[in-house]
């Protein structure tokens, strides 16, 4: 047998991958990095939205708690303070309402940072 058919032969038998395969497997590969990088990309911004909501948490809760801590019994309106939490600024807005039985007012802090809500807390006040 000759040589050249002999190494004809062993080609055959150890052949590689065609373009067209290579090619499928690039394109899936490249697909699902893509997909890694959104899930990646939606992980950062939900970090980012928990921190500023919790941010925005504390705020409200600061300004209920120095309303109680008056121990007057507030009157119906609103008014906006400045609250700054781990260097973001944050604007709360207390509204006072009427219920229907007098001895009670209900406040809700609404936290806005850049005119967007990010969160909004309510609760009774009672006189004293």
């Amino acid at each position: 047998m000759p040589a050249f058919a002999l190494t004809r032969s062993k080609r055959a038998v150890c052949g590689g991958f065609t373009l067209v395969e290579v090619m499928v497997a690039l394109s899936i590969t490249a697909i699902a990095l893509v997909a890694g990088l959104k899930a990646a990309g939606a992980l950062a911004d939900n970090a980012a939205r928990q921190s500023r909501v919790m941010l925005g948490q504390i705020c409200a809760e600061n300004a209920l708690i120095e309303l109680k801590l008056t121990r007057q019994f507030p009157g119906a309106g609103d008014s906006t303070l400045a609250c700054e939490q781990a260097g973001q600024a944050f604007e709360v807005t207390l509204a006072v309402r009427a219920t229907p039985n007098p001895n009670f007012r209900r406040v809700e802090a609404i936290v806005r940072q850049q005119q967007l809500t990010v969160v909004q807390v309510s609760t009774l006040i009672g006189r004293y």
